[in-house]
């Protein structure tokens, strides 16, 4: 006899099946019919929230597979070349760098380039000993033959838009090439992109970002999965398919042309980089993105560094989208760029959507507890998977594409990176409510202390800033999902357990280690007081 025969008899029963279907509808709409108006007023914003999350999760599927089919086409003509170099100059801003402006100087003046050709400036806005410390540098490295010169104003009008600007009317070169103060600076970096631009249409080249100091903690394990994700898959997609794609402020080169014709470096935002490379691509200028040249850098080690440097990111972006939007749909340009650009733009909106979700999830489990499990699985599943699951699948195939024989490893991080975008979502949410009013911050830097693979001490560095009241909000927020956890094991819910835990580990996360590293900094500010106490009595 076959094991099948009252499987198949079952469904060859058509009116078996449909009280199958039947039963399941009439359970979920009998559930649905006994909500009020007051759950409806907490379901329907929920699930608007999720929709448009899901819409950015959809997107990064989209920019999967726009890597894949587009990894191929970025191979540049090697037959097009100068026949004559061009002049260079090399733009180096920074504002209190002193941990890490020594090492810089000394890697600059190492590139490969002819010497005639070549102008190093030095665009120093620093306001402590950083300043007379590093003119002596740049004095002595004149001295010795190299073409550097060191720029120092009395203001930062502008922060590094408005340096930038100042440095141009003295630059030599027909291109300029920009490196953050925490970058180490490839020999043959210029040899191996100038000529690029060899393509009179070409107006950018950039180059991918590499990390000196991704194993310095789990915090620096995950920005690095983090923004690999940005220079491994979204560029080449971008850059690759013909889209809109941004230059990142450091690690690449501009032709002076453009930035002209683009309207000039301007400090109406915060990320003055993605503002300018709009304004030029809409102008017609094409980009270049050579994912083989890699740029060493250093990550944020501390979670409030990295906070404050996503934090101006977000904002930046959002000031972007809002001051830029209009012009990109007025533009003459295809629908598909268009749309592109609008989710490239537009991201951290997430943020305070997530906030949103946080608040509205323990009264929605509540009222959705009585339209039953399989209800619930069959609405949030679809969202989920668009939301959540593609968060995953983007980082771990940027780390297959950069390490097929360890990045299974990655696995294992994905909870700590998940948890790290929770950690970002009041202060991220804050930055773009900021930027949607207009409210005008300051550019603030992220502290960088020449840290590579090795653990170092940071405790008592003068460059720690204030956390302020935020852990605290944190706390709370981590608290509030405690309490959803609490409900969800009342409710024989454990499904929603693992991803409530996210939400928790996140909060209490970003908390936990601003906390811990303020009590440290301070204990070693007292420590260091009553020494030098001591020292002053006897």
């Amino acid at each position: 006899m076959n094991h099948f025969t009252p499987l198949l008899a079952l469904l060859n029963n058509t009116s078996t099946v449909d009280r199958m279907k039947n039963a399941f509808f009439d359970d979920t709409f009998a559930g649905i019919h006994q909500l009020a108006w007051f759950d409806y007023s907490l379901l329907i914003p929920y699930f608007a929230v999720l929709i448009v999350l899901s819409f950015y999760g959809l997107h990064r599927y989209e920019m999967i597979r726009g890597f894949y089919k587009n990894r191929h086409k970025l191979v540049v003509d090697p037959s097009i070349k100068f026949d004559e170099l061009p002049p260079v100059t090399i733009q180096l801003p920074m504002y209190n760098e002193r941990f890490v402006v020594e090492r810089l100087l000394e890697e600059v003046v190492k590139l490969d380039y002819p010497r005639h050709l070549l102008q190093i400036q030095v665009l120093d806005d620093s306001t402590d000993e950083t300043h007379p410390f590093t003119e002596r540098l740049v004095a002595e490295y004149r001295a010795a033959g190299h073409p550097i010169e060191y720029i120092h104003r009395a203001n930062r009008s502008g922060f590094k838009a408005g340096a930038l600007q100042e440095g141009l009317k003295t630059a030599t070169g027909q291109f300029v090439a920009v490196f953050d103060a925490d970058f180490l600076i490839p020999r043959d970096f210029l040899m191996r992109t100038i000529h690029n631009f060899a393509d009179p249409k070409v107006g950018v080249v950039q180059t991918r970002w590499t990390y000196l100091n991704s194993h310095y903690n789990m915090l620096t394990e995950v920005q690095t999965m983090l923004l690999d994700g940005h220079f491994v898959l979204e560029h080449v997609a971008r850059a690759g398919g013909g889209l809109f794609f941004n230059f990142n402020g450091t690690a690449g080169i501009l032709r002076v042309a453009m930035i002209q014709d683009a309207g000039g470096w301007q400090h109406d935002t915060l990320t003055e980089d993605s503002d300018l490379s709009y304004r030029a691509q809409v102008k017609g200028w094409k980009f270049v993105y050579c994912p083989e040249v890699e740029c060493l850098s250093e990550l944020p080690v501390d979670m409030h560094g990295f906070q404050v440097q996503q934090t101006r990111w977000s904002k930046g972006l959002t000031q972007c989208a809002m001051k830029l939007m209009p012009m990109l749909l007025k533009a003459d340009l295809p629908w598909r760029v268009k749309l592109e650009a609008f989710f490239h733009l537009t991201p951290n909106i997430s943020y305070p959507l997530m906030l949103i979700v946080s608040v509205l999830m323990l009264p929605v489990m509540i009222v959705r507890f009585y339209m039953g499990p399989v209800q619930m699985l069959f609405l949030d599943l679809p969202l989920i998977a668009a939301s959540f699951w593609s968060i995953s699948a983007f980082y771990l195939v940027a780390q297959r594409e950069l390490h097929p024989k360890t990045w299974k490893r990655s696995f294992w991080l994905m909870p700590a990176l998940l948890a790290a975008g929770v950690a970002l979502t009041l202060s991220n949410a804050k930055a773009v409510l900021e930027a949607l009013v207009h409210y005008e911050t300051g550019f603030v830097r992220t502290p960088k202390y020449a840290i590579g693979g090795d653990r170092k001490k940071l405790l008592g560095t003068k460059y720690r800033s204030k956390i302020g009241w935020l852990p605290i909000f944190e706390l709370a927020a981590g608290t509030w999902f405690v309490f959803m956890i609490a409900y969800a094991i009342e409710t024989f819910n454990f499904l929603a357990i693992p991803f409530l835990l996210i939400f928790v580990g996140g909060y209490y996360w970003a908390a936990f280690a601003k906390l811990s590293a303020d009590f440290k900094g301070r204990l070693a500010f007292y420590r260091q007081r009553k020494l030098a106490l001591e020292d002053a009595a006897n």
